[in-house]
This record gives structure tokens, C-alpha cells and sequence, in this order.
């Protein structure tokens, strides 16, 4: 129970949020914002940059709506960037609605739309290059929300968000959204040391509570105990006994039904059973079991695009229909107003009437490989509550807003591009934060479905950890080089880069080690006082016992390879017949060569026949030095080891031609000598260990205990420090690798604080692709001169494309023409990059992927949509890449050095954005 006086502070404090920005921009809400929003509009109206974590699904976007509000309030411009162009779209619709479409632009690699409005949504590349280009876009601009700032961990685009972080100026506010990230004040620091003051909001309760259960045969069970509270399981919360009783239940009545299949033991003479796994329950049952629990509209994720397509199909088949005749009317109707433009010879091979047939029974698929005027009727269609169930891919947990009320998970496995994994608690978190839609739903719920191999221990540890740390993915590439040194200079881009979240986490990591360094610098002082000696330098004494010690050890190792070397050339020169002595070992005796030697990474090895009339192999390491040849007999040519009485007649002769010998021992053989200069060392090191004042010390080998206790920590702490060098300022050193090869090749004047940009360098300013490079060095040595627009997008799509497969693509078939020799000095430049990134210490990259290039040249030659796609390449691919060609080819029209070439270019633009390509998302 509250007190008078705090309730009046509580009412005072009202009355300023109501008079406030905040109060004005959260009164357009039809519900009370939480406490973390607006605890971040306050500290954003306060002038900070904030940054919010928080599940999907709280409303943290509302921060970033707020900034886009005080903009508009305060005559100002907001940026609001967003990864992925899917996402810029929905946004920019989101605020048009808000704001009206006069005051709100969209900008994407291939879209622009009032890109001088006020507001303006785009994607973090865009911001990107208008940073460098110091581009008059950016006067009067005070705010930039960075929605899903958590994708700076992205390995291939993350670098671009903290570039944009670095580069703008300090007098914008950034207003960062993030999903739940269990580092998020370390982010929040680094975000106040490069631009000032920073407020970070962590919410971690969930709008609507999120119930974890598995689907055991037909039957839904709670993941948790009655007495867990969901919400908040906490560590290592216990399981359902009614879950666990069941997944026995079902096992056991799985093993009844597969008694009779019984097979006989082959070679044990005994009957054994096979046993076979529980599989989960059918696609078609568990959509009908969600549907009559009052579970739907719901996600299905399946790590697979043929999964999710062939789910849709099983769905479908098995008769489920889940919308009512007006609800397949409105279906219709989006569907025709969303894919009017699609041109209608191309709707067959697109697989329209399945999919449309799909739809209306309120069931869809959506990943990567549809086409994006697809996905985006599905997000539509789902988030209007018509389509009911979609199955998806992991894709769809970024970002992109369709809410459901449940979330199903066929597996705990996906392909991780090189082999089944097991999803962190991370991705487990992000793919069920879709459960529960704020505003509908009372509760979410998380189904995983059961078969064999599930251990529900495990699945409570997933569901119950929070553990999706921050980690930056940035990296000095050669566009970014070149672009620092021109408009900052090479000391100040290199502090700069400096500056990186990436330096911030290296060095953070090596405070821990610094402290155990620190720890070690203590231990060793003490260590060097134990070990003192009152008759003379204690450690100058160790250091000769250490000399000696570490000369024996090379004069043993020469021993060791001499009579090695001996022994491999003894063997490599017996033959067959040759009766050998084997002086001492195991084997020692005599013994005749069956069979000549083979040759192998274990020194070699010879099949013989010993004294006592068995047949052995002997390896090269087995064979002891000094072992020889001493005599030969003459084995018969239909002599075979597997006959006793061949045996016996060759060891007969073997003793025969021995003589004397075979009753006598073999002869011990004296060990090679060593180098005579190294013997030297050693007795001048053991004569000058003797004459040491402290060798005659009675306490001389408790001083050496706590002298080799220095010894291995000194070297420990050595490491330690090494570990901590090549830490700090790694960023620095990378940059430097890069303007080390960009010199090389001309981009910069000189490697190091005189760099300056070149003229090739300002065309390489200018290009933005993961292959900046490799693209420039093409235009300067002339390579795609002479090519037509199609050729030039094919060997465009031959620098980018990257296939989804781990297995090499076949080399397509490109004849003798410009474009095949094109490529083929394409692949020439590459391979002569990766020699010199390999001798500068840089990570090389992996072979050009040809995979694309004829479909991308018979598509700009104006070939239909049929003719291009193959069962490799589904529609959404085409188009993404084809839109990555696009872009690449808009940058050539401005960046390439001849007139006739950026002409190409821009021919080469309008041959490819044609058909389903030149379709609009907006």
C-alpha cells in the first residue's frame, strides 16, 4: 500500500509525462505504453541515444516511431534503417499510414520513393554510401532509429552497422532496437564512448505469456511441471511427469506394434529385434489437432524450403480446409490485387495455381526461394488472420512482423551450411518470440513436436536460457579503406577503426587476461626471491642446467633421426632372399625377405620369414638400428608362405647358407655418433655448471624447485602477453594488411600514414560488394570492354552469386565468345587476388561460382522465365540475384572508367529489370 505522498509524487510525475512529447505521442496509442518504452522516449525527448532490448513481439518499435515523432515535432529529419529490404517495406508502409505518404520516403537498393521526404526508411547500405558520399541528404538530420541492430553479428553485412555507427555525426541521436541480447550493456557502453551519453532499456517480461509444449503422438502436454510458472521457469526447471509418461507410453506401444518384426540374427543363431524410431505426427494431423484446441493462426518452422513446400502440399491433400467462403472471397481478392502486375505467361512455371489453391484453404509457404510478390501476400494474407498456418524457414524469425498464436517446431536441427546442428537457445528464443499477438492473444504457445531422439531435459534448457550474446562481425574491407583514407586520412581512419565494437570486445576480453597477467607478474616475484642464492646468481646457474638440458635433448633427437634415416635405407635397399640380421628388439634373430619393401608414412615395412619359421611384417619403426643384410638365399618361384613345408625348406636354407652364424647371437651395433661440435658444447656447458659458485650450494635443489616453478610460469606468462598483443589492436592491424595490398595494386600511393587514394582508388570508392576488388581490378585491366549488357550481367552474376549448395556447381557451357573469355579472366584475377591476400596475411575468398551466369545472360537477352529457371534455381533466388545484378550494374554505370563501358552498364540495367524482376514491392 502506497503512501500519501508517493502516491502524490506518482500523480505530479503523470501531469509532466501528459504536458510532455512523450505524453502527446503516447496519447495516440490506443493503449498504455510499458514502462521500458517510456522510460526510452523519455530518455530520447532527453537528448541521448538509447538503446532498447527487448523480445519480439513488446512493442519496441514504438521507441523508434517516438524518434521519427519528435522529428516531424522539431522540423528535423529521421532516418529509419532497417537489414532487409522486406522489412523497409513494411515499415515504410507502417509510417505512411502513421504520417501520410507526402511526409515519408523509401529508399532500398532498387527502389526509391520521395527519398527527400522528412522520414525516411532505407536499408543500412543506403546510409551507408550516403555517409561517404557526404551526401546533402543528410543536412538537418537529427535522428536515425537502427531497427534490428542485433544483425551487426551478421558475418557477411553486420560491418556496414557499426560503419554507420562511426560515421555519423555526433550532433544525431541513434535510437538502437534490439532483440534480447544477454550483453546488452556492454553494447550500451560501447555505444556511449564513440557517440556520448547512451541510456540502454533491457525488457525481458514478454507482452503476452508464452506457454512451452510437445505434441506427443496426437496428444499436446505441457513442457513443464504444474507448479513452473511459465513465464518465469528460471534454471533447470523441472519436466511434466504426464509428458514424460506419455513419450514412454508411446515408445513402448510403438515397440508392441513392431514385435512381429522380428529377423534372425545373422551368424548369432539367435532372434534379435529391429528397432525403429518414433517419427512426429503428420503434417496434416497436427494442423487439425491446433485447429480444433482454438490454436491457430500458427507458424510452422522447418528448416528446409522443400519441407515447407511439401508440407503445404501434404496439407492440402489431406482435404483440411480452414477458411470460410468470405474469408476465401478476401483471399481472392488480395491475391488478384497483389499479383496483378506479374506477367501471365510466366504464372505456370511460377507454380501459381497451386499456391492460390493453397491460399484459399488458408495454408502457406514462405522462405527465401518464393518469389517476393508471393511472400508478401502471404505476410499480408496472415497478418489479416485469412491464411491460417504457415509453414516457414528460419528466415522468417528476422524481423518480419506476423505474429501468430502459435509457433510449432518439427525439430531442434537445421543445416548449418556444413552439417546438422542443434539451434541455441538463441534461435530458439527468436523463432518463438512469434508466439502471442499483443492486443489478441491471452498467451502464446511454443509446440515442439516429439519423435525419438527428443530429450525433454534438453528442450526445457533451450526454452528456460536467455543466452544470445552480441558479437560483432566487423572487419576493414577494401571499399572501407579506401573511403577512410579519402575523406578522414590514414591515422584517423585507423583510430577510427579503433573505435570498433569489435576492438571494444577484443579489449574487454583482454581486461581478464591483463588481471591474470598482473597475477602472474606477483607470483613470479615471489618465485625469483624463493629461488635466490646467497653464493651467486641463482638463475644464471638454471640457465646453464637449462642449456645443458635443452643440448641433450638435440643431440638425443639427431641420434634418434640418424638411425632412423639409417634404418628407412637399409630397408629401401633389401630384396627379396636377402637373409637379415635384427640385432636386438623383439624380432632380433635373422630373418629372410619374402617380399621387397613398401614405402609408407610409417617408414616403410618388409614381409619375412624369422628363424623360427614365421611369417611377419616388420615396420619401419619396429626395426631396430643396426639391422642388415648379412647373406641372400634363393627363394623358389612357386614358394608360398601359406605352405609349412615351404617354410621349413626356406628357414633350412636360410641356416645352411648362415653357417656358423645362426647359432650365434646377432652382434649389438654402436650407436651413431653426434655432431662433435655439439659434444663440445656440452662439456665446456657441464665443465662451466661445475665451476658455478652456486653448484656447491647445500640448498641447491630446493632452490631449483622453486627455479622451475619460475621456468614454467615465466613461460606461461610469456604466452599470456603474446595472446594480449595480438588482441589489442587487431582491428588496426587487419586495416593495415588491406592498404598493404591496395598499395600493391595501386589503389593507395603507399601502405602507410602518406596514403593517399589514386584514381583507381576513387573508382573502387564507388563500388559496394563483397567483391569490391575483384570487380575494380576487372575494370582497370579491361577485361569486360568489349562485352554487350547481357554478357555484362552475366559476369556480373558470375562475381556475386553464391549457391545454397555445399556441392561445387558443374562448370556451365559458355562457348568461345567475349562473355566466356570474359570469365574466364574474371577466375584469372581471382586466383592472382588470393595469392596476394594470402602473402599479406588476409583470409582469402572462396572460387567464383558460375552457377548463375547463363541464366542471368539468357535472361537479359530477353529469354522467358521457363527458360531460365532449373531445379536449382527456384523464382525467389532468380530474382534476388538478379536484383543484386541490377545493383552491381547501377554502381559500374557510375564507377566504370570508360564512357562505353558505364553505357553498357546502363543497358545492361534495363535488359535485366524486365518481367517478375521489374515487379514492385511498394
Amino acid at each position: 500500500m502506497t503512501t500519501p505522498a508517493e502516491r502524490y509524487a506518482a500523480a505530479v510525475l503523470r501531469q509532466q509525462r501528459a504536458r510532455s512529447e512523450v505524453g502527446r505521442f503516447a496519447a495516440t496509442f490506443p493503449f498504455e505504453l510499458d514502462d521500458f518504452q517510456v522510460r526510452a522516449c523519455e530518455a530520447v525527448e532527453a537528448g541521448e541515444g538509447v538503446l532498447v532490448a527487448a523480445p519480439t513481439g513488446a512493442g519496441k518499435t514504438v521507441v523508434g516511431e517516438f524518434a521519427v515523432h519528435l522529428a516531424l515535432a522539431q522540423g528535423r529529419k529521421a532516418f529509419y534503417t532497417t537489414p532487409i529490404k522486406a522489412l523497409s517495406n513494411q515499415k515504410y508502409a507502417d509510417l505512411v499510414r502513421r504520417h501520410g505518404a507526402a511526409s515519408v520516403g523509401l529508399l532500398t537498393g532498387d527502389t526509391a520513393v520521395n527519398g527527400d521526404a522528412p522520414v525516411v526508411v532505407m536499408t543500412t547500405e543506403v546510409l551507408r554510401n550516403m555517409l561517404y558520399a557526404s551526401s546533402p541528404a543528410l543536412d538537418g538530420l537529427g535522428y536515425v532509429v537502427m531497427d534490428e541492430v542485433h544483425y551487426l553479428a551478421d558475418r557477411f553485412r553486420g560491418p556496414v552497422w557499426e560503419e554507420v555507427i562511426l560515421h555519423l555525426p555526433l550532433d544525431v541521436q541513434v535510437v538502437s532496437l534490439s532483440a534480447t541480447v544477454s550483453n546488452a550493456e556492454e553494447f550500451g557502453d560501447w555505444l556511449a564512448e564513440v557517440r556520448g551519453a547512451c541510456t540502454v532499456v533491457v525488457s525481458e517480461r514478454r507482452p503476452v505469456p508464452l506457454w512451452q509444449h510437445v505434441m506427443v503422438g496426437h496428444e499436446l502436454h505441457d513442457l513443464y511441471s504444474a507448479d513452473v510458472d511459465p513465464t518465469d521457469p528460471g534454471v533447470n526447471p523441472p519436466i511434466s511427469h504426464e509428458l514424460l509418461e506419455a513419450i514412454r507410453s508411446l515408445e513402448r506401444s510403438g515397440d508392441r506394434r513392431r514385435g512381429s518384426r522380428e529377423t534372425r540374427g545373422r551368424g548369432r543363431g539367435r532372434y534379435h529385434q529391429r528397432r525403429q524410431l518414433v517419427r512426429p505426427p503428420a503434417r496434416g494431423a497436427v494442423v487439425a489437432h491446433l485447429d480444433r484446441a482454438g490454436l491457430l493462426p500458427a507458424i510452422v518452422f522447418i528448416f528446409s524450403r522443400a519441407g515447407c513446400d511439401a508440407a503445404v502440399a501434404q496439407v492440402v491433400h489431406s482435404g483440411i480446409r480452414l477458411t470460410t467462403p468470405a474469408e476465401r472471397r478476401a483471399i481472392a481478392d488480395v491475391v488478384a490485387e497483389r499479383t496483378a502486375t506479374l506477367p501471365p505467361e510466366d504464372l505456370a512455371v511460377l507454380g501459381f495455381d497451386a499456391w492460390e489453391h493453397a491460399l484459399l484453404a488458408g495454408v502457406a509457404a514462405h522462405h527465401a526461394g518464393l518469389l517476393p510478390a508471393f511472400k508478401e501476400t502471404v505476410e499480408t494474407l496472415f497478418a489479416q488472420g485469412l491464411v491460417k498456418v504457415v509453414f516457414a524457414t528460419e528466415t522468417l524469425a528476422l524481423g518480419i512482423n506476423m505474429p501468430a498464436r502459435t509457433v510449432v517446431l518439427e525439430k531442434l536441427v537445421k543445416w548449418d551450411g556444413s552439417g546438422h546442428a542443434a539451434i541455441t537457445a538463441g534461435e530458439y528464443t527468436q523463432l518463438t518470440g512469434r508466439a502471442g499477438r499483443r492486443g489478441i492473444d491471452v498467451e502464446g504457445h511454443a509446440v515442439v513436436l516429439y519423435a525419438s531422439g527428443l530429450d525433454p531435459v534438453a528442450l526445457a534448457g533451450l526454452a528456460s536460457r536467455r543466452t544470445y550474446p552480441l558479437r560483432s562481425a566487423f572487419r576493414p574491407t577494401y571499399n572501407m579503406a579506401v573511403n577512410l583514407i579519402a575523406t578522414t586520412g590514414w591515422e584517423r581512419a585507423r583510430e577510427v577503426l579503433e573505435t570498433s565494437f569489435a576492438q571494444f570486445q577484443a579489449d574487454r576480453g583482454v581486461v581478464g587476461l591483463a588481471r591474470q597477467a598482473r597475477s602472474h607478474t606477483e607470483a613470479l616475484s615471489g618465485y625469483a626471491e624463493a629461488m635466490s642464492c646467497h653464493l651467486g646468481d641463482f638463475g644464471e646457474y638454471m640457465d646453464l642446467r637449462r642449456q645443458i638440458g635443452d643440448l641433450e635433448a638435440e643431440l638425443s633427437r639427431s641420434r634418434s633421426r640418424a638411425q632412423r634415416d639409417a634404418v628407412a635405407e637399409t630397408l629401401a635397399a633389401l630384396r627379396r632372399g636377402d637373409v637379415i640380421q635384427v640385432p636386438s628388439g623383439r624380432r632380433a634373430g635373422y630373418a629372410v625377405v619374402l617380399e621387397p619393401p613398401t614405402s609408407g608414412l610409417d617408414g616403410g615395412s618388409v614381409t619375412v620369414l624369422t628363424d623360427g619359421g614365421q611369417v611377419r611384417r616388420l615396420v619401419g619403426g619396429e626395426v631396430p638400428y643396426g639391422t642388415r643384410a648379412v647373406t641372400r638365399v634363393k627363394i623358389r618361384k612357386d614358394f608360398s608362405a601359406r605352405r609349412p613345408k615351404d617354410r621349413r625348406d626356406l628357414g633350412s636354407s636360410m641356416r645352411n647358407a648362415l653357417g656358423a652364424l645362426a647359432d650365434s647371437s646377432p652382434e649389438r651395433v654402436r650407436r651413431p655418433a653426434g655432431d662433435p661440435r655439439t659434444d663440445d658444447r656440452l662439456t665446456a656447458l657441464r665443465k662451466a655448471l661445475r665451476a658455478h659458485p652456486c653448484h656447491g650450494c647445500a640448498d641447491r635443489e630446493e632452490h631449483a624447485r622453486w627455479a622451475h616453478r619460475y621456468q614454467r610460469l615465466r613461460a606461461e606468462h610469456d604466452a599470456l602477453v603474446r595472446r594480449i598483443e595480438n588482441r589489442t589492436s587487431s582491428i588496426a592491424r587487419d586495416f593495415d594488411k588491406v592498404c598493404g595490398v591496395l598499395a600493391e595494386l595501386g589503389y593507395l600511393t603507399a601502405p602507410g600514414p602518406e596514403a593517399r587514394v589514386t584514381e583507381q582508388g576513387e573508382w573502387l570508392r564507388r563500388v559496394y560488394s563483397e567483391q569490391d576488388l575483384l570487380v575494380v581490378e576487372c575494370l582497370r585491366q579491361g577485361h569486360w570492354d568489349r562485352l554487350e549488357p547481357a554478357g555484362l550481367a552475366g559476369v556480373v552474376a558470375a562475381v556475386l552469386y553464391e549457391s545454397r549448395s555445399d556441392e561445387p556447381t558443374p562448370r556451365p557451357r559458355l562457348g568461345s565468345g567475349a562473355l566466356a573469355e570474359a570469365v574466364a579472366a574474371t577466375e584469372g584475377v581471382a586466383r592472382e587476388l588470393a595469392v596476394v591476400e594470402a602473402e599479406a596475411g588476409l583470409t582469402g575468398r572462396p572460387p567464383l561460382d558460375l552457377g548463375l551466369v547463363v541464366a542471368v545472360e539468357r535472361w537479359a537477352r530477353g529469354a522467358m522465365l521457363e527458360q531460365v529457371l532449373d531445379a536449382d534455381l527456384a523464382a525467389g533466388d532468380f530474382v534476388r540475384w538478379a536484383k543484386q545484378v541490377i545493383d552491381l550494374l547501377d554502381q559500374l554505370a557510375d564507377a566504370a572508367p570508360s564512357a562505353r563501358l558505364r553505357e553498357t552498364a546502363r543497358a545492361g540495367v534495363h535488359a535485366v529489370r524486365r518481367g517478375i524482376v521489374a515487379v514492385g514491392t511498394v
